[in-house]
């Protein structure tokens, strides 16, 4: 009888997919992602759901759209009553073991207003068994407390990520380094923290979600990650002439832009660099690639101890990001945007069961909420029936599932309940209006705005950089209705059917009951 099958998650925070393979990856090194992808499948045309950080991970934990789970900005607590990925696992025998960090929002409702789960946005998802905690918004105290026994002389927390000038007395540039060395970062203690407890651990059978924060800012290396490109090289953003160009598409880019800053990707440098200067928008770009090819090399520490410890061949990996980064295209940084570069991200699984496609890239349209039926179904798991997404595994063995779809949905938030954003305010929207859905095609893509908004349309075939707005342009008034209808069909399908497809007779229950 064989041992049973591990299964390794793998989520890199912010991370585009054209760095791995598209415009970019030219210019930016991740040998061991790459060989991983030609001993793979990879998915070219995948897209997270939703973003930010918080929404992103609870859409791919869950299974769902934005518009299901309800989670839709850092710190909206996500309900009790879904099922996830590490309850279904964990219902299935495995013990799901947490490297790093889910963003989970707990739901208030049943629990006291002292229970700390309450009081930090960054709590781990229901059902996960959290080994190392790493919550980079709450301190990282166990990686705090790993420096200081090795003798750093500890800056405040806020100070952590500030570049250290080589002179005493000197203000911070960007490109200098952390105050840690490489084999001592946040992204090597958690590779080896994963390692060790692997190690301690090697019987058959277990699941982990390995979750590594770079390159999210604040975009900060040691060395020499901090200098391993060349500012020069680095390509400039795709965007247009000018940044009041870009406002001028539409009033919402135009009040949500510059949130964030590009200075803000940096910490203690505000002054040094102006997004408004093409060398310093090429130096965070290198810095951003840096911290790729540091996270890229631990990658392939994780992937080399599977290897040597005989666990390769009976563990079914997958790695993927949780949103991109827009990282100056559209003179836009982060992820909070309508943009490709916000959605596109990789996706790399690997079955050893299929290994007849390795090396192989699908280029049909995928989204993040497949990622949990996926992993469910390689464990030999029923997918529940509420969940949006649908199993790649087919895919792995060179198989199309039947009537897969031809678009992907995506959304975003951009609302605050506490205090208003620039957008709500600049676009006089309410909470509950400061919101958008995203209809994309392989031809072209729809962004449709709430609150009275005027949409966008794009035709990516001709324009696959999202430069010319095509909504007002009478010859594709067919078009923008067609993907409308398309769009509110689609959001009519996926509407939470939880319980609404049992019917209580005088038998009882007709239908699947799903778990609370």
């Amino acid at each position: 009888m064989s041992d049973p099958t591990n299964v390794l998650f793998i989520v890199i925070d912010q991370l585009r997919a054209d760095c791995v393979s598209g415009a970019l990856a030219e210019h930016v090194a991740m040998p061991n992602i790459r060989a991983f992808a030609a001993d793979a499948v990879s998915f070219s045309h995948h897209f997270s759901v939703t973003n930010p950080c918080g929404p992103s991970r609870a859409s791919i934990l869950t299974g769902l759209y934005a518009m299901n789970h309800r989670s839709v900005r850092n710190g909206t607590p996500l309900s009790d009553g879904l099922t996830n990925l590490a309850l279904e696992m964990r219902a299935h025998g495995y013990n799901p073991e947490l490297f790093g960090y889910t963003d989970t929002s707990r739901d208030p409702r049943g629990k006291s207003p002292d229970d700390p789960v309450l009081h930090n946005y960054e709590e781990v998802l229901p059902g996960f068994t959290e080994i190392i905690q790493m919550r980079p918004d709450s301190g990282n105290a166990a990686w705090q407390k790993y420096l200081k026994d090795k003798g750093y002389d500890l800056p405040s927390y806020d100070d952590f990520y500030i570049p250290v000038p080589p002179v005493a007395g000197q203000a911070p540039y960007p490109d200098d380094p952390a105050f840690y060395r490489a084999e001592d970062s946040d992204t090597a203690f958690l590779t080896d923290a994963f390692l060790a407890h692997n190690r301690a651990n090697p019987t058959p059978g277990w699941f982990a979600l390995l979750t590594y924060i770079r390159p999210h800012p604040p975009l900060v290396a040691p060395e020499p990650y901090n200098k391993m490109y060349t500012p020069a090289d680095m390509p400039l953003p795709e965007r247009m002439a000018t940044t009041k160009a870009e406002e001028a598409v539409h009033p919402m880019l135009a009040a949500q832009r510059q949130r964030p800053p590009m200075e803000a990707a940096v910490d203690g440098c505000w002054g040094q660099i102006s997004a408004g200067v093409d060398a310093d928008i090429r130096l965070m770009r290198a810095l951003y690639f840096g911290l790729i090819t540091e996270v890229d090399l631990h990658v392939g520490r994780v992937i080399e101890h599977l290897k040597q410890t005989g666990q390769y061949e009976n563990t079914k990996i997958i790695l993927t990001a949780d949103h991109g980064e827009m990282l100056g295209d559209h003179h836009m940084w982060g992820k909070s945007h309508v943009y490709d570069p916000a959605y596109r991200v990789p996706l790399i699984i690997r079955d050893p069961a299929c290994r007849d496609t390795n090396g192989t890239t699908v280029s049909h349209l995928t989204e993040s909420v497949d990622i949990t039926p996926t992993i469910l179904d390689l464990a030999g798991r029923s997918v529940p029936g509420s969940m949006d997404g649908r199993s790649l595994r087919p895919f792995l063995s060179a198989n199309v599932p039947e009537n897969w779809r031809d678009a992907v949905h995506l959304e975003l938030d951009l609302g605050e309940p506490i205090q208003a954003t620039a957008v709500q305010r600049k676009c006089k929207l309410d909470l509950h209006d400061a919101n958008l859905a995203i209809l994309r095609e392989a031809e072209f893509k729809l962004v449709h705005f709430n609150g009275g908004l005027p949409p966008l349309l794009f035709d990516l075939k001709n324009d696959p950089t999202e430069m010319h707005n095509l909504a007002d342009d009478p010859a594709h008034m067919p078009t923008l209705l067609r993907l409308t209808q398309k769009l509110l069909s689609h959001r009519m399908r996926h509407m939470d059917r939880t319980l609404s497809d049992l019917t209580i007779t005088s038998d009882g229950v007709i239908g699947e009951i799903p778990a609370l």
